[in-house]
C-alpha cells in the first residue's frame, strides 16, 4: 500500500516541476603528490564513516593534517535537445524521441468504486492508463483496457500537462479486455497505430503509463519476448497475447506499447507477479493485447457503442457432469434453456440437448464451444451435432449478433431460469451446497 500526496484526484495536485541536470566530464590538473597521502586519505575515510557531519568532517580533516585546500573542478559541456520527432512508420526513433512524440496523446485513467466492505465510494488514484486514439473538432476517443474501467463511476483523465477531463464510456468488450472512453474536447494529440504481425522476437519496444497509480508517465523499455501467447485471465478467459520484459506494474494497464518506431503495437494489460506454488518473485514478466486483434472491435466500439458482428447462439449451458459421463451421456455442452425467437429456438435446439461438435469440430465443454463458435460471425449458419434422448442428430443454428438488447435479454432469462429452478427443488441446492449459474450465450 502506498500512501503519499497521490492519493489526492489529479485536478487537486500541484504540478511537479524539476530542473535538469547534467554531468560532465572534465580532467582535473596534475597534483603534486604529497608524503603521507596514504595515511591522510584512510584518515577522511575513518571520518566519513563517523555519521551526520561525516562529508564535511573528511574534507575539514584533509584540510587541517595536510594544510592544503579542496577544489571542485566543472566542465562544459553543449546540452542536448531531443527532437519533436515525427512518427512516419519508416524512421527508428531513439527512446527519447518516442517519448517525446508520445507523451502528449498518453492518459492516467481514475474514478470512484464503491468498497465490497463497507459499501463506501472512494475515489481512486490513478487506476490505469490510457491513449488518444481518434480526436475530431469536438470529441476525443481514449483506449484503455476493460478492467481499468469495470465497475468504475464518475471517470476522469488526465495529462502530463495537468489537464484534466471528465470521461464518458462508450463501450468496452470485457473477453477482449478493450473499452473506449469520450472526452467532449477536440484536436487531441494522438498515437499513430502500427503493424504487431509484423513485430518479431527481439523487437525493442517501450511503454508509457501510471505504474502504482502514483509514478505517472513513466517511460520503461525492453524486448519483444514472445509473440503469441495463449494467457488464462483471472476470471478463466484465455487471451492471445504479446509478452515482454519491459517493466509493468499495477496502474500501467491500459497504456500503450510502442515499437521502435513509435507506432501502438499493443495495449499494456497484465504482468505475471507471482507464483501459487512458491515464494518466487517473478519479473520482466508482462504481457499486451496485439493491436491487429482489436483494431476493428476498436472502430466498432466508437461507431456503434459495441463490437458488432459478434455471435450469440440464444442458449444456457452447463458442462455435462462427470457423473452423467460415467453412465455413458457424453461430454460437451448442456442446453439449460433456449431464448424465445432466437437461433437456436428457430433451428431446433431444445432444453437438455448435449452439443458435442460444431460443424464436425469435437466439443466437450462450453468453453470450447464459446471457441468454437468465435470463428463465425452473426448471421452466419453452423451445425451443432447434438446428443438427445439417446441419439445423435444435427441442429442448424443462424448465429445472432451480441448486442445490448441481446445481453439485457440473456439476463432475464438467466435469471427465470434461476427462480424456476429454486421453486421445482425446494431449496434443495445443487452441485455440493451451491447453485451454479449457466452461461449466458
Amino acid at each position: 500500500m502506498y500512501n503519499s500526496d497521490y492519493n489526492r484526484i489529479p485536478e487537486d495536485r500541484e504540478p511537479i516541476e524539476t530542473e535538469q541536470f547534467h554531468v560532465y566530464e572534465a580532467e582535473p590538473p596534475k597534483q603534486k603528490k604529497r608524503k603521507g597521502a596514504a595515511r591522510f586519505v584512510a584518515l577522511g575515510l575513518c571520518c566519513a564513516l563517523i555519521g551526520g557531519l561525516a562529508g564535511g568532517g573528511g574534507v575539514l580533516a584533509y584540510n587541517h593534517f595536510a594544510g592544503g585546500s579542496t577544489t571542485i573542478y566543472q566542465g562544459s559541456a553543449p546540452s542536448v535537445a531531443v527532437n519533436l520527432a515525427q512518427v512516419d512508420g519508416h524512421t527508428v526513433l531513439t527512446p527519447e524521441e518516442i517519448y517525446a512524440a508520445n507523451l502528449g496523446a498518453v492518459v492516467g485513467v481514475n474514478g470512484s468504486v464503491t468498497t465490497n466492505v463497507f459499501g463506501y465510494t472512494v475515489k481512486n488514484a490513478v487506476s490505469g492508463s490510457g491513449f488518444v486514439i481518434s480526436s475530431n473538432a469536438t470529441t476525443s476517443y481514449i483506449l484503455t483496457n476493460y478492467h481499468v474501467i469495470n465497475d468504475v463511476s464518475d471517470i476522469t483523465v488526465f495529462f502530463a500537462d495537468g489537464t484534466s477531463y471528465d470521461a464518458t464510456l462508450v463501450g468496452g468488450e470485457q473477453e477482449n479486455d478493450i473499452a473506449v472512453l469520450r472526452i467532449e474536447v477536440g484536436n487531441l494529440q494522438t498515437v499513430t497505430l502500427g503493424d504487431s504481425d509484423a513485430l518479431n522476437v527481439g523487437e525493442e519496444v517501450y511503454a508509457i503509463g501510471n505504474p502504482l497509480g502514483e509514478l505517472t508517465f513513466t517511460f520503461t523499455g525492453g524486448y519483444v519476448s514472445a509473440k503469441d501467447r495463449s494467457v488464462t485471465m483471472s476470471d478463466g478467459t484465455v487471451m492471445n497475447m504479446l509478452q515482454t520484459d519491459t517493466a509493468i506494474n499495477n496502474g500501467n494497464s491500459g497504456g500503450p506499447l510502442f515499437n521502435e518506431y513509435g507506432q501502438v503495437i499493443g495495449i499494456v494489460s497484465a504482468k505475471l507477479s507471482g507464483s501459487s506454488s512458491s515464494e518466487a518473485t517473478v519479473e520482466g514478466l508482462g504481457f499486451a493485447i496485439p493491436i491487429n486483434d482489436v483494431r476493428d472491435m476498436i472502430t466498432s466500439i466508437i461507431e456503434h457503442g459495441y463490437v458488432t458482428g459478434k455471435p450469440n447462439v440464444g442458449v444456457l449451458l452447463d458442462d455435462v457432469s462427470q457423473e452423467a459421463q460415467r453412465y455413458g451421456v457424453p461430454a460437451g455442452a448442456e442446453v439449460m434453456a433456449v431464448l424465445d425467437g432466437s437461433g437456436a429456438d428457430k433451428g431446433g435446439l431444445q432444453a437438455g440437448d448435449i452439443i458435442t461438435a460444431v460443424n464436425g469440430t469435437e466439443v466437450s465443454s462450453v468453453s470450447a464451444l464459446q471457441e468454437a463458435v468465435k470463428e463465425y460471425k452473426a448471421g452466419d449458419k453452423v451445425t451443432f451435432s447434438v446428443y438427445r434422448d439417446g441419439d445423435t442428430t444435427t441442429v442448424d443454428v443462424t448465429l445472432d449478433e451480441e448486442n445490448q438488447e441481446r445481453e439485457e435479454a440473456m439476463n432475464q432469462l438467466q435469471q427465470d431460469y434461476y427462480e424456476e429452478q429454486q421453486a421445482q427443488q425446494q431449496q434443495q441446492q445443487q452441485q455440493g451446497g451451491y447453485f451454479q449459474w449457466p452461461f449466458g450465450w
